[in-house]
């Protein structure tokens, strides 16, 4: 049966992900000074203000440093995304931290000890997903949505005439024929801020070129099905149009709803909180057994108890188009990759200042290194011998 499949993107400027990016900015300065700084930091923010809010650990020869670096930091990050609006600007929003001292009961049950090894950071459970629908392995609907967002960012960064804002967001529904592959698209939308002086006419031809050439060849909608701006003007947009919180987009950040979702966010996460690092080891495993040739999908599941090492459960799923059944997968993939939240961290080098590139444009899908050393390490392949051996 063939069907039509939906997902979004937002951009770098929606107030969500504006803070999910001052929350990973401040969880790379904690990182940067001390790589083992525990940090779940939240962020807040709407008209002409900014608050922080969470745990963090460092030491007392850092913190003070540290604390003092925060806010120039989130200025940084709110200048670069490009917000110079009358009501929310980079230079004179309000700016307020209440981050606070981690928790010693949290810290007693993640900390490792002469007789315990280092701890997840809480209970749940994660999941990671690949498929071939893209090169990238990822779901195509996501993948398309976010090269969009991510061309016109960069059209708008590079042109200081731009008539983009910050603000926006796509939406892609393709069309599965009955095998569950993508043919074609069906509906394209695109929501984007723009100066008040601009005409959707002026908006429709400077981003309608732009969707084509992310589309594959032959599947751009006609003019009908593209829909630009449908509530005729945004100009009103970021946290002066709508408040934005840390960890709203954990749909955008994943998987565009193709694949299941364990719940937890990840921006502002430091690498011991399993709900960030557990997931993107499920998404390594499970773009290795892909990139291996394994299977043409594949689901992975992981669970942790806080303060407990070892996941309790490991669970594999090719979705019936794996080479071998997902049993001896399961052992294959515990063979090849200590799954304690110590043992991904250390595999994934995620003790390092790498996530503000991460808040924007989704946490899979990218290329491992793309923006410098270390960043999207989640992303190799470099998995797939040990894998294989582990079948041999």
């Amino acid at each position: 049966m063939s069907y039509i499949f939906t997902s979004e993107s937002v951009s770098e400027g929606h107030p969500d992900k504006l803070c999910d990016r001052v929350s990973d900015t401040v969880l790379d300065l904690f990182l940067a000074a001390e790589p083992e700084a525990r940090v779940a930091c939240e962020t807040f923010a709407t008209t002409n203000r900014v608050i922080l809010g969470g745990e963090v650990r460092a030491s007392r020869h850092n913190l003070p440093s540290i604390i003092a670096a925060i806010e120039p930091a989130v200025r940084a990050a709110v200048k670069d995304i490009g917000y110079e609006q009358d009501k929310f600007h980079h230079a004179h929003f309000e700016f307020q931290n209440y981050l606070h001292e981690q928790s010693a009961d949290i810290a007693m049950g993640v900390d490792s000890g002469d007789n315990k090894d280092e701890g997840a950071g809480d209970q749940g459970l994660m999941f990671g997903y690949a498929c071939r629908e893209t090169d990238v392995l990822m779901p195509a609907a996501i993948h398309y949505s976010h090269q969009i967002l991510k061309r016109l960012a960069e059209i708008r960064k590079n042109d200081a005439d731009s008539i983009l804002g910050p603000d926006s967001k796509s939406q892609i529904s393709l069309i599965y024929d009955d095998q569950g592959q993508p043919t074609a698209a069906h509906k394209i939308v695109l929501s984007t801020q723009h100066d008040e002086a601009a005409s959707q006419r002026d908006i429709r031809e400077l981003v309608t070129p732009v969707i084509a050439d992310v589309m594959p060849d032959g599947w751009m909608v006609g003019a009908d099905d593209l829909l630009i701006n449908p509530t005729g003007q945004f100009v009103i947009g970021g946290p002066d149009g709508d408040a934005g919180l840390t960890g709203r987009k954990i749909i955008v950040d994943t998987y565009g709803g193709a694949a299941l979702h364990g719940g937890g966010a990840f921006s502002g996460k430091d690498p011991t909180k399993v709900d960030r690092s557990a997931a993107y080891a499920c998404r390594y495993l499970a773009k290795n057994v892909v990139a291996a040739g394994l299977a043409e999908k594949c689901t992975i599941q992981l669970a942790y108890a806080i303060g407990v090492a070892e996941p309790v459960s490991l669970y594999a799923n090719m979705h019936g188009t794996g080479t071998i059944d997902d049993a001896r997968l399961q052992d294959a993939l515990a063979q090849s990759m200590n799954l304690t939240p110590r043992g991904i961290r250390q595999h994934l080098l995620l003790n390092t200042p790498i996530y503000a590139s991460s808040a924007a444009y989704g946490h899979f899908g990218r290329t491992a290194g793309e923006a410098g050393p270390g960043s999207f390490s989640w992303e190799a392949t470099n998995l797939v011998d040990a894998l294989q051996s582990a079948l041999a």
